[in-house]
């Protein structure tokens, strides 16, 4: 029962980290751009992950195949995707972000459709259905009409929106690899890769000269970012999946944009508007249908 306890707790720190993640790179950006955010962050995660694999003994070398493939994950989920939300984040607000993210699963469940021959059912179409309504009403304010004039949200609500599917394909992909590999052995070489891969765009531009310009709040920013975001919230998470089922875990998951909310209002000053939590509140039960339907 304590162990189980622990348990919860490592998985509530996981995405309450990860749900105020959207807010520091918020400040972040007020100083630096997002390839400078993204290259600092992932430098001090590579660091925190790779610590916990030397202790727990999980290092090993890749084999050219096993390298091939880790780093296809790390170009898709790290180099591309937080690229992709970072780069959103300059114009979408925090708690927007936060809401279009949850709807990952969903699109889960299209790429199984899609690729692996599942079937949706009526539940599922109906889930995926609630959560498209939730996110035109949350990126449009409750001015759906902005739709029709081609006004419909900022620019970088749609980087984030590509996000939530390529999280799912990076998801899918990940999914038989964890069977085979130590989570923090994998997540070890998919972060190092795509830091990596990160690093050739950060070097090959101004960025470099950005780190000077960080004010001691970007910095508290990035160091969130690094040593909770990309570090420690992703040892807690796996180390939760361990003793509990994954459907135990996975509701969690439903925090994290609660949680953008309430740090995004507070830290921030976004409004917490009635469309934001109405549109919010329809993904929500969209995505517990779609994983529902599933169990």
């Amino acid at each position: 029962m304590r162990q189980h306890r622990a348990a919860y707790l490592k998985a509530f720190f996981a995405v309450t980290v990860w749900g105020a993640s959207f807010i520091a790179t918020k400040v972040a950006l007020r100083d630096v751009s997002p390839v400078t955010i993204v290259w600092l962050r992932f430098a001090m995660g590579v660091l925190i992950i790779g610590a916990a694999v030397v202790l727990r003994r999980q290092l090993s070398r890749p084999s050219l195949r096993e390298l091939a493939f880790f780093t296809l994950l790390g170009g898709i989920g790290i180099t591309f995707h937080q690229w992709l939300q970072s780069t959103g984040l300059v114009t979408a607000q925090a708690s927007t972000t936060a809401w279009i993210v949850a709807t990952t699963p969903v699109f889960i469940a299209l790429l199984g459709w899609a690729f692996l021959k599942e079937k949706l059912g009526w539940l599922r179409v109906g889930g995926i259905t609630l959560a498209a309504l939730g996110v035109i009403l949350v990126v449009s304010g409750g001015e759906v009409r902005t739709i029709m004039s081609g006004s419909f949200g900022a620019p970088g609500d749609w980087l984030v929106l590509v996000s939530a599917p390529n999280w799912a394909v990076f998801s899918t992909l990940s999914r038989g690899a964890l069977s085979r590999h130590p989570a923090a052995r994998l997540m070890f070489f998919v972060m190092l890769l795509g830091w990596l891969m990160t690093g050739l765009q950060f070097f090959s531009g101004p960025y470099p000269g950005e780190v000077a310009a960080l004010t001691l709040p970007a910095w508290a920013g990035v160091a969130f970012l690094g040593v909770f975001c990309s570090g420690l919230a992703y040892i807690a998470w796996y180390d939760a999946l361990k003793e509990l089922p994954a459907t135990q875990v996975g509701v969690f998951l439903y925090l994290e944009p609660l949680v953008a909310v309430v740090v995004a209002a507070a830290l921030l000053g976004e409004a917490v508007t009635l469309a934001s939590l109405l549109g919010g509140g329809v993904i929500l039960l969209g995505v517990w249908q779609v994983n529902r339907s599933v169990a």
